[in-house]
């Protein structure tokens, strides 16, 4: 899969409150794993929300630890400017949210991935209590480890992202919850006939995904929230959201009037922060 590149230049019209010739570089955090779909729209919607707020910026990639907590610690330590991530209380203490959901509340809608062969294993589940009885595999600093032993579910911790994969194919885990906008395409990535999405049955929970900045650069925050507000107003958002997912999430195999939502509580999500 093609990089991402490694600079963008966020080229403004006329009108713009920077002179034209002005480049703000700003530092991106990039995990050092294959890039996916959500990655791609990540860093576009980034640049198109510099341009939403007259900016005019170079967006330079720099290369982190595919460890979240580790990544924002970085952030502060003026190593990186900007990451994208779930939020969470600790998390936002250690860099600036800015507080628009960037996946629309699908972030906390989560498919589950299982080895091929244990889908019958699934075909009773109906509540939690039912999933009680199985194990998840999710990232050992990730929100979401947190919010499924939160509800009882039993989770395995795992630092390496690449390997969670191999677990589910290998049966020694029982399921992969992956966000809705994030499952089509890690499954075109991985290309295993073993791996399939539980038809009818997800999880979810209230979350939201955002682009934290560093506590030092209090400014490019103001400037991120006014660029994707305004591409909100004008309908941009929306617009570059569905050409990126609207396909996988027809695709996904959920009927509207038979499929089972789970759903979790999350504390680990500040409630006046709730997507709408």
């Amino acid at each position: 899969m093609k990089r991402l590149c490694s600079a963008i230049l966020v080229v403004l019209s006329l009108g713009c409150s920077l002179p034209i010739d002005a480049k703000n570089v700003v530092n991106l955090a990039i995990e050092q794993r294959p890039l996916y779909q959500r990655d791609h729209y990540l860093h576009a919607l980034l640049a198109a929300a510099f341009r939403a707020a007259k900016y005019p910026t170079v967006i330079n990639e720099v290369l982190v630890h595919p460890h979240q907590q580790r990544t924002l610690l970085m952030l502060d330590e003026n190593q990186a400017d900007v990451y994208w991530s779930m939020t969470s209380p600790e998390r936002e203490h250690l860099a600036i949210a800015v507080p628009v959901p960037l996946f629309k509340g699908f972030i906390g809608k989560r498919a589950l991935l299982t080895k091929r062969e244990f889908l019958p294993r699934f075909k009773e589940i109906k509540t939690k209590q039912d999933l009680m009885a199985f194990t998840a595999i999710q990232g050992h600093d990730w929100p979401d480890t947190k919010i499924l032993a939160q509800n009882g579910l039993a989770v395995r911790p795992l630092a390496n992202y690449q390997a969670m994969f191999n677990l589910v194919i290998s049966g020694r885990v029982d399921y992969f919850p992956r966000s809705f906008i994030e499952v089509t395409s890690e499954l075109k990535q991985i290309n295993s006939e073993q791996l399939a999405i539980v038809p009818n049955v997800y999880i979810s929970y209230p979350s939201a995904f955002y682009f934290f900045v560093s506590n030092n650069k209090p400014e490019l925050a103001e400037v991120l929230l006014t660029g994707l507000n305004a591409m909100k107003s004008s309908g941009e958002f929306d617009q570059m959201f569905n050409s990126y997912f609207a396909e996988d999430l027809a695709g996904l195999p959920f009927t509207e009037k038979s499929a089972i939502e789970i759903k979790l509580e999350n504390d680990y999500f500040q409630p006046q922060k709730k997507e709408p």
